[in-house]
């Protein structure tokens, strides 16, 4: 099977073929650490947590780099009103990240640079666009002149004066042209700095990315992801420094990007109070089912986040996992292979919504399998999709007896229980039915079966 991706740069669905089979290289933009993540921040990073997976079912080296950008201008903010470094702040915020993510079951990017640790290889790019007439000093910055480089737009293909307009840049008069952007400002008055052959100083957004990929994955890379709001500026500025930084050869051959999260069909923003915060949507619903409900859609389509959204997610990881606890037995010789509708669906452009669905019918298969044959190419199906997707990380027990926000006394449950098994062996049924309201009081169902009583939140 092939895997095709549709490439931004081109508009179209295509093939994904890298550059070099034994060296698949993608890059993603990851976190700037002054705040906790939201659960658009938690958006991209599941796309291409997903992505990662399935790149590595068709190829054995995948390198992945995501990056932290921990050093910016509301970094410096938040260092200066709590009156600590900018390292206290970003580590905080790197912690918190890492944690949130792990919980929504995120792995680990192979690489993960950060800004601060590539000073030295950004100030060599920027003395190279110097150095080839892209970029120019001014008034202690080093800016990129964008009318140097005559591919400006193709990834947006916004006209310039709209790309200007919708920049927000601020036209000083010692820039060339308006469209001009930062490569390297100065700091003075407390701001952290780096010497340079400008004075002392900090990089700005764009170049870091460039200055990153270069070092750890190379001139060209095969993938390049973000969310829809990079495309302009941020990503055509990263081809801008990085084609012209490296006499024109590409900078990344498919660029992929995700969808915006809505909150109630509204744009999420800090100005009309709507950001959902990762961490306290972990204090109601677990990591699984957010992630679930951030895979529900294809990952360049919008997402309208609400409640009934959250629901789905959670019924249809309650189905998985009954039928996963139905096969507890069944013991597995073989790494598990999700069915071929899986792997066509995830293969066509990360069809999370249709891998779903094929998903689904393996569990339909689980409920009904009555052949050990049957049984294990049912539970085959339902982990090597789950996988794929980063889901059924917990055991059948686990996940139906906790649950975020619940403090439950496990022993008190257990001995509930058989107080109520002796009292139905008596026929005690009052005493029977009152344990029962008990358990159901403080949130736990209890299931009679002829193997025992299993009980669960």
């Amino acid at each position: 099977m092939c895997l095709y991706l549709h490439n931004s740069l081109t508009r179209s669905k295509e093939r994904f073929e890298p550059l070099d089979t034994n060296r698949v290289t993608m890059y993603a933009c990851g976190p700037t650490v002054y705040n906790p993540p939201h659960i658009g921040n938690a958006r991209a990073a599941v796309v291409y947590d997903v992505l990662f997976r399935v790149l590595q079912r068709h190829y054995e080296n995948v390198v992945y780099a995501r990056n932290i950008t921990d050093v910016d201008d509301k970094i410096n903010e938040a260092a200066r009103s709590e009156n600590v470094p900018i390292e206290t702040i970003t580590a905080r915020y790197i912690e918190i990240y890492h944690r949130d993510m792990t919980s929504l079951g995120v792995l680990p990017p192979a690489i993960e640079p950060r800004v601060t640790h590539h000073i030295d290889t950004i100030v060599t790019m920027i003395q190279r666009l110097i150095e080839t007439g892209h970029a120019y000093e001014a008034e202690g910055h080093v800016l990129f002149h964008v009318p140097a480089f005559k591919g400006y737009g193709k990834l947006s293909r916004r006209d310039l004066e709209d790309m200007i307009a919708g920049s927000r840049i601020e036209v000083e008069p010692w820039k060339r042209d308006p469209a001009d952007f930062v490569l390297w400002k100065p700091s003075s008055g407390g701001i952290p700095g780096w010497e340079s052959p400008w004075g002392i100083g900090r990089p700005g957004w764009h170049i870091e990315c460039s200055a990153m990929v270069e070092q750890h994955l190379g001139i060209t890379i095969d993938i390049h992801g973000g969310g829809n709001d990079l495309k302009f500026p941020h990503h055509e500025n990263e081809i801008a420094q990085s084609e012209c930084s490296h006499g024109g050869a590409p900078f990344a051959k498919y660029w992929v990007h995700n969808g915006f999260v809505e909150i109630d069909s509204a744009k999420m923003s800090k100005s009309i109070g709507n950001v959902l915060l990762v961490g306290e949507l972990l204090k109601h619903f677990s990591g699984e089912v957010i992630r679930m409900a951030l895979i529900q859609a294809r990952y360049r389509e919008r997402i309208n986040w609400n409640n009934r959204l959250l629901e789905q997610a959670k019924s249809q990881l309650d189905r998985l996992y009954r039928a996963l606890h139905r096969l507890e037995g069944v013991r597995l010789s073989t790494p598990p292979i999700a069915n071929a509708a899986f792997y066509r669906a995830m293969d066509d452009d990360l069809n999370t919504s249709l891998a779903i669905s094929s998903l689904m019918e393996s569990v339909t298969r689980a409920n009904t399998a009555v052949s050990l044959e049957e049984k294990v190419r049912a539970k085959s199906e339902l982990l090597g999709g789950a996988a794929e997707l980063g889901i059924l990380r917990d055991s059948p027990s686990d996940w139906f007896t906790e649950h975020p926000g619940q403090t439950l006394d496990k022993d008190q449950i257990k001995t509930l229980i058989a107080e109520r098994n002796i009292a139905r062996a008596e026929k005690n049924w009052s005493r029977a039915d009152q344990i029962r309201e008990e358990l159901d009081a403080i949130g736990v169902q209890i299931q009679d079966s002829p193997d025992g009583t299993e009980w669960r939140t």
